[in-house]
């Protein structure tokens, strides 16, 4: 198989090991693998995929791929490509992956441009950057793209550029950020395709978003930093599922949280839940550890760096790299930074304060740990897999609009994964069922 970029495919035996690992905590995924083993739902169907490339990620290509979907892999975060399953997929399971970890924006686009080169039936997102760039190709917008991923589209003529839109049938998002993206693209009449937004299951964001990113960002800045967080002042930015479960993680590890944030109703539960509530000009001030946790672009901004202790540790869980003004951070320095450890860059300003930010600025629970846990992710890459089966049967007869996850798909998984975890739920008798459903009964 030569169809790959990849950093070494002598890593693909550990990969492998890795992915069977996650594999013992993903039931329901492997339920629904067995499944399209027999049924072939994807039979003949081209999907271009652009996700973070972990053994999770791994054993949703296998899930496809038994489904009979063609299949291309690519990074949708520089430095959260596992390498060796990034081998092991290439290897093991000939799907053609492009992704190393640790990757520049140049090799980045490049594997989006191998993912659109595929001409996909259908996409599947984690942060739109493939959907994007696939418009602003067929729109000849030339000037939005990476410049080189921009000369390619150039180069294309006018009709080659539709050709690449013309198949897809539709796609799939995984987060917050890249559900916010499409839907300004359907408002902004943009949207080509319908996108089945994975995001929104109850299935997904109530517990990949809050115990995964929780879990995995702590540990993320722990292997990052090796500090306690005990009796630390951690600040979460942005009280979403993700920050309800960051916030929830280092307060069970002893850390005085604080919460910012823009939403009253949101800054009224976070109180309500236990933690103060500042504005972030205000937490700089007084803040130890710093994660964001929003998807919007310069949370942390130069003022706030402006009144940061020494030794303030910064980091980003939300998802691209713009919620930390790291420019303005480089304006207030004299040197370069020093990486101190890995994935630790450390800032000294023009008045002597450290200022350390983890990861450059990217997903730290997956630039230097391994992202969610497997049993998670389970349901959420179980949303993926029956999203990517309802579009193929119904993507005739939708709109080009952003849509939820089917409620009988949330259902099911949800059924599922409690069912592989040895859980039994009441069912509502006919009697409750009448009385829930009329409305002469009552008092």
């Amino acid at each position: 198989m030569s169809n790959y970029d990849i950093k070494d495919i002598n890593q693909s035996e550990g990969g492998r090991r890795r992915i069977d690992w996650a594999e013992r905590e993903m039931p329901v995924l492997r339920m629904i693998r067995d499944r399209f083993k027999k049924e072939k739902p994807l039979k003949g169907l081209r999907v271009s995929a652009c996700l973070h490339v972990t053994t999770e990620t791994a054993n949703l290509m296998r899930t496809l791929q038994e489904g009979g979907a063609d299949i291309v892999l690519t990074a949708s975060n520089p430095l959260s490509t596992q390498d060796d399953v990034a081998a092991a997929l290439v290897n093991q399971y000939e799907i053609p992956t492009f992704a190393v970890k640790g990757e520049d924006n140049v090799t980045y686009y490049k594997h989006i441009r191998a993912a659109l080169q595929h001409k996909p039936h259908m996409t599947m997102d984690d942060g739109a950057d493939l959907v994007s760039s696939l418009f602003f190709i067929e729109m000849g917008r030339f000037e939005k793209l990476e410049p080189s991923l921009g000369a390619w589209a150039k180069s294309l003529s006018g009709p080659e550029r539709k050709d690449l839109l013309k198949g897809v049938i539709g796609g799939m998002e995984e987060t917050t950020t890249g559900v916010i993206r499409l839907k300004a693209m359907e408002r902004d009449n943009i949207l080509k395709f319908p996108i089945i937004a994975v995001n929104d299951a109850q299935t997904k964001h109530f517990f990949d978003n809050r115990y995964g990113t929780g879990q995995s960002t702590v540990d993320g800045i722990i292997r990052a930093t090796n500090v306690l967080l005990a009796g630390k002042v951690f600040v979460v930015a942005g009280y979403g599922w993700c920050g309800r479960g960051l916030a929830s993680r280092v307060r069970g590890m002893g850390a005085q949280v604080v919460v910012t944030e823009v939403d009253p109703l949101k800054a009224l539960e976070a109180v309500m839940d236990g933690y103060q509530v500042m504005p972030m000009l205000d937490a700089a001030r007084v803040g130890d550890v710093f994660c964001t946790v929003t998807g919007d672009i310069n949370v942390i901004d130069g003022r706030h760096f402006e009144v940061m202790k020494d030794g303030a540790i910064v980091a980003n869980s939300g998802h691209f790299n713009v919620e930390i003004n790291i420019p303005a951070l480089e304006k207030m320095c004299k040197d370069k930074p020093n990486l101190v450890r890995p994935f630790v860059d450390q800032y000294t300003t023009k008045d002597g304060r450290k200022v350390n930010i983890l990861g450059e600025g990217r997903l730290i629970n997956l630039a230097s740990a391994e992202g969610h846990p497997a049993s998670v992710m389970d349901m959420s890459f179980a949303n993926q897999a029956l999203a990517a089966e309802f579009m193929a049967k119904n993507a005739d007869k939708l709109e080009k609009k952003v849509y939820s996850v089917p409620q009988e798909i949330d259902s099911e998984i949800a059924r599922l994964k409690l069912e592989a975890m040895g859980v039994k739920i009441d069912k509502l008798t006919d009697e409750q069922l009448k009385y829930l459903s009329s409305w002469e009964e009552g008092t």
